[in-house]
């Protein structure tokens, strides 16, 4: 390889294979690593907190035969059996909600953290973030579906979507016993946890912090390297309410490490916040510039200018629409719909003709 030819990029940690290695990652804290299916990412980590009563696991994975065979070896590798875990915690769902339910639950969401960045919420005021986590699913559109920006959500290829259906059949998802609100205290491990409830990536999404030893599980929140998705919801500000919550755990006090679903632990959690939050400006930056390079323009081809082309589809557009509809609720665009499709203009800039 020459110094002018392009170099591969190293995959990121959270696109690692999943280890066969259990480790304690924070006290009394077990990492397990479990395959996963879902593009991009090499594995998901099952974390394990042992109690008198067993073990409780967080986020045990994706559903599938090489997952729950992964699941039983690391347990047994841990010194626990299946009929050990008393507990199942999950982060977040990712589940195909009713889309016009979702939207209106994401715009109380998004209206919930519309507040002044010194008036942020603090883990003490679990009236400021809203937690009617009874009623929430994930933010995405069914496949098939029309797209809040006027598509049609093609969802994975015909193999996967094939693959993914009978998988439904063979391992249904059991259905909550007890959700979870912000600010609620949960035991695990033989220890307090509080909930941390952090709309964004999904509407339904949580974070569990401990204060006592200084460990945040951050789920799809903040990973150490990777930026979550944020899918976006008609009139509703969902980028705004991620923003906001990353504010949220990054004054969290006395945080020692982040337990991410993919990735190493990480120790400089306020830190990864501000970079994630510096891409997220980066991004609204570059759709400024191609929206006045541009003109009126879809979300489809506003997404064509921000994302590389291998990344086009779905979940690209989802992430721009995001980003767009942030700007529009900022006054920083306008929108409007013509034949089924929502166009977006970018306001001029104060003082540029």
């Amino acid at each position: 390889m020459t110094d002018t030819q392009p170099r591969a990029r190293p995959p990121r940690q959270e696109q690692e294979p999943a280890s066969e290695e259990v480790t304690e990652v924070a006290p009394g804290v077990l990492r397990m690593q479990l395959p996963i299916w879902m593009p991009g990412l090499g594995h998901v980590n099952m974390y394990g907190l042992a109690d008198e009563r067993g073990i409780a696991v967080v986020d045990p994975g994706l559903p599938g035969p090489q997952s729950w065979k992964a699941l039983k070896q690391r347990l047994k590798t841990a010194g626990y059996r299946v009929k050990d875990v008393h507990t199942v915690v999950v982060t977040h769902s990712h589940s195909e909600g009713e889309a016009r339910r979702v939207e209106m639950e994401a715009a109380a969401y998004a209206q919930s953290v519309d507040i002044p960045p010194d008036e942020l919420p603090t883990i003490d005021e679990p009236d400021v973030v809203r937690d009617d986590t009874d009623e929430t699913e994930s933010t995405s559109s069914p496949w098939g579906a029309k797209t809040p920006w006027g598509t049609t959500n093609q969802g994975p290829p015909l193999k996967r979507r094939l693959m993914i259906k009978a998988l439904r059949v063979l391992f249904t998802p059991p259905e909550p016993t007890d959700r979870v609100h912000h600010g609620e205290r949960v035991r695990l491990g033989g220890r307090e946890w509080f909930v941390v409830h952090t709309p964004g990536h999904t509407v339904d999404h949580v974070c569990l912090w401990d204060p006592e030893v200084g460990t945040l599980l951050t789920g799809d929140h903040v990973l150490p390297s990777i930026t979550p998705h944020v899918s976006g919801v008609r009139k509703a500000d969902s980028l705004k309410s991620y923003l906001a919550t990353l504010d949220l755990v990054a004054r969290l006090q006395g945080v020692q490490v982040g337990l991410p679903a993919h990735g190493h632990p990480f120790s400089d959690v306020a830190g990864r916040v501000e970079a994630i939050k510096e891409h997220h400006a980066e991004r609204m930056e570059l759709l400024r510039r191609a929206g006045l390079a541009l003109g009126p323009a879809t979300v489809v081809a506003l997404s064509h200018e921000v994302f590389p082309k291998r990344h086009w589809g779905t979940m690209a557009e989802s992430e721009t629409f995001a980003h767009l509809e942030h700007l529009a609720h900022e006054g920083e665009a306008e929108r409007w719909e013509e034949k089924g499709m929502l166009v977006y203009r970018m306001a001029p800039v104060a003082g540029v003709a």
